[in-house]
């Protein structure tokens, strides 16, 4: 019980920010807060937070640590909530968002999947390319891929999702196979136009750093899909992800090329508001995509 109290309360001062405003919530001392957060550091052996009197900062380890703590609390909720409930079914109205290109492939196809397992939930599914504000805009959930910036909002880790370089077998025929991410220079690359989020190029894995180009072709677009079908019809490299392109790599229609500088993987992530006292369809919503997304054959099909 103790170490369950020092990871909830780690938790709480991660997300809120403050001492202060855990013990309020919990209606005990600062200082109890304060004590559960030096045992646990001295239990694991590491600094997970810097604290000032303006502020809490989370160190390398403990933004580490903090996103297990909080799959781990809400699959301890989610069994929780199972026994408890029962009998009893999930119902009521689930309203979910997801970026456009993701959102059609991999969670629209799922939606009716979920709803049959589930007759008296209805849902609603929002395909939008910005970052919806979950809590002021009444979402109870959002899946979103990529690095996810600092939040006040709990997430759990569905899936990895790697960037990779691709090109069909014709293209490669035609203009050669690059061996190292500087001979992109010389090739067609399919790049999203300066007005699209992918600012910083693509990623590289090169003498142990990651490294960043923007490499350039006679055909750039906005849309990931357009670069998608370009790529497909051999008219250059495209940078995407491994959601969007797995099942044609798998099927040959396209070649993954320097894979030996591949960038570390992000993640595909489902957010939410809170742990503790979510609806049991919204339990039931993250807990179908993690078990569907964390099945490798998912992603080949």
């Amino acid at each position: 019980m103790d170490k369950l109290k020092q990871l909830e309360s780690f938790v709480a001062v991660a997300t809120k920010g403050s001492l202060t405003a855990t013990a309020l919530a919990e209606g005990v001392a600062p200082a109890v807060i304060g004590r559960r957060i030096d045992a646990l550091e001295e239990r694991l052996g590491v600094k997970l937070m810097v604290r000032t009197t303006r502020r809490i900062t989370l160190t390398h380890e403990g933004s580490a640590f903090l996103e297990d703590c909080q799959r781990l609390l809400t699959e301890l909720a989610s069994a929780e909530a199972s026994v408890s409930a029962g009998g009893v079914k999930a119902s009521g109205h689930l309203r979910v968002t997801a970026p456009a290109g993701f959102g059609r492939r991999h969670v629209a196809p799922l939606v009716p999947k979920f709803l049959a397992r589930h007759p008296d939930v209805s849902l609603s599914l929002n395909l939008s390319d910005r970052v919806v504000d979950i809590v002021n805009e009444g979402f109870d959930c959002a899946v979103r891929v990529g690095d996810l910036p600092d939040s006040r909002l709990v997430s759990v880790r569905l899936a990895d999702n790697r960037r990779q370089c691709v090109a069909a077998p014709a293209y490669l025929q035609r203009a050669g196979v690059p061996q190292h991410p500087a001979e992109l220079m010389r090739h067609e690359c399919l790049t999203l136009s300066s007005d699209a989020s992918q600012s910083r190029g693509w990623a590289f894995a090169v003498d142990g750093a990651v490294t960043h180009l923007r490499p350039r072709g006679r055909l750039d677009c906005s849309d990931g899909q357009v670069l998608h079908d370009w790529c497909l019809q051999g008219l250059g490299i495209a940078w995407r992800s491994t959601w969007e392109v797995a099942s044609e790599v798998a099927s040959g229609r396209l070649q993954v090329v320097l894979a030996d500088f591949a960038a570390p993987p992000n993640g595909i992530y489902a957010v939410f508001t809170h742990a503790r006292h979510l609806p049991l369809r919204v339990r039931l919503w993250i807990d179908f995509l993690r078990h569907t997304y964390g099945g490798s054959a998912y992603w080949r099909g």
